[in-house]
């Protein structure tokens, strides 16, 4: 079965990565970098996003289109980059998801 994680940072985890010395920083980003390499015999696909003031949303209300710059909603919480995972079932999937060594929010939705 087929799962997409997306890992959401908070303002806390983002300052406290900021907080970081450079070979903290650089230690993180490599327990992420081992994360991928240890699963990747179950990731299909994966992708850092850029920052949430890149985006764009685009909002369909009764046949018009709202373009705005930023994302759909202003939160504490934003999905950062996201894995797509292929495993036996949901049980797996939240294995995986327990061992995610960056940000402290992983939503785990099934791909159909």
């Amino acid at each position: 079965m087929k799962y997409v994680l997306m890992f959401a940072e908070t303002e806390e985890f983002a300052r406290d990565l900021e907080a970081m010395s450079e070979p903290e920083r650089q230690a993180a980003f490599e327990a992420v970098g081992r994360w991928f390499a240890d699963h990747s015999a179950m990731i299909t696909h994966h992708a850092h996003l850029r920052p949430a003031e890149t985006a764009t949303t685009l909002r369909l209300t009764g046949g018009d289109a709202l373009i705005t710059d930023g994302p759909f909603v202003e939160g504490k919480e934003v999905v950062s980059g996201y894995a797509e995972i292929d495993v036996a079932d949901l049980d797996e999937a939240l294995a995986v998801a327990r061992t995610w060594p960056g940000c402290p929010v992983v939503e785990i939705r099934p791909i159909t």
